[in-house]
């Protein structure tokens, strides 16, 4: 059997009837993670540790939303015979961008609410956001939920569990790491994140970049993987990543022209 054999029980213990799974800690400890870098590096940008702390909530709640509606709506032919089973987050099935959309919109409620610039708010969060989705990756390694196409690379993934998630006409199957790939992708946004980080001075660029820089992974990786393709052969994916690019480009120039405007000296008359 090519690569690397993947059996591990998604469910990590039970407490009577109460199962709980791989998924559901490792998005907890990509949770804790994500909320003590933020708190660190709004010290550094002069945000209180207290709002990172109110703030929590709040991206957590919109981002799991977020994230799940996105899941639900992508894979609606495996919920629509069983409706229940939309609300068992804890077996899996997160979308990123959904996520990142539901974690964002919140993010501007909370922004507005309590008078922070949200740019500021939005760039203080990066670091955090990417280090989430490193550990976040981990759940979808065990679970399967994220599986890539077929390959013959020895570095590929076979689901044996019954347990997972894995497509069934990919399981037992050797498929591309989609997880792995993910998260060397994230690891390499981080490391940019954190070198421009000291370089910008318009507050939302950072973000900006981190979307822009994930989008072209989604992009380029959505090639290994087996998604319904809407048009010109590219993957609902790959359409959705253009799409952001575009919406980057344009607020990345509003933003700049808004700083430009915003530091042009008056003159006298």
């Amino acid at each position: 059997m090519n690569g690397i054999v993947i059996n591990i029980d998604p469910v990590a213990f039970s407490l009577g009837h109460i199962h709980i799974t791989w998924y559901g800690l490792i998005v907890m400890l990509a949770i804790m993670a994500a909320v003590g870098i933020a708190i660190w590096e709004g010290k550094r940008k002069g945000i209180q540790s207290e709002t990172i702390l109110a703030l929590a909530p709040w991206a957590v709640v919109g981002g799991l939303i977020g994230a799940r509606l996105f899941h639900v709506i992508d894979r609606w032919d495996l919920y629509a015979g069983n409706p229940l089973q939309i609300f068992a987050i804890q077996q899996g099935g997160l979308a990123i961008w959904g996520g990142i959309a539901g974690g964002a919109l919140a993010v501007v409620i909370f922004a507005r609410f309590k008078q922070i610039p949200i740019g500021k708010l939005a760039d203080t969060l990066v670091p955090a956001l990417l280090v989430a989705q490193i550990i976040g990756r981990f759940a979808c390694i065990i679970d399967g939920d994220a599986a890539g196409g077929l390959t013959s690379l020895p570095w590929a993934f076979t689901y044996l569990n019954p347990g997972a998630m894995t497509p069934p006409g990919l399981w037992g199957l050797p498929t591309h790491p989609y997880p792995v790939y993910d998260q060397l992708w994230n690891l390499m946004g981080l490391g940019i994140a954190l070198k421009l980080r000291h370089h910008f001075k318009t507050d939302g660029f950072l973000f900006l970049t981190y979307v822009s820089i994930y989008a072209v992974g989604r992009f380029v990786f959505t090639y290994v993987r087996q998604e319904k393709v809407w048009f010109w052969g590219l993957q609902e994916a790959q359409v959705l990543a253009i799409a952001i690019l575009a919406a980057v480009a344009v607020a990345m120039i509003y933003l700049y022209w808004k700083s430009r405007v915003r530091n042009v000296p008056e003159v006298s008359t």
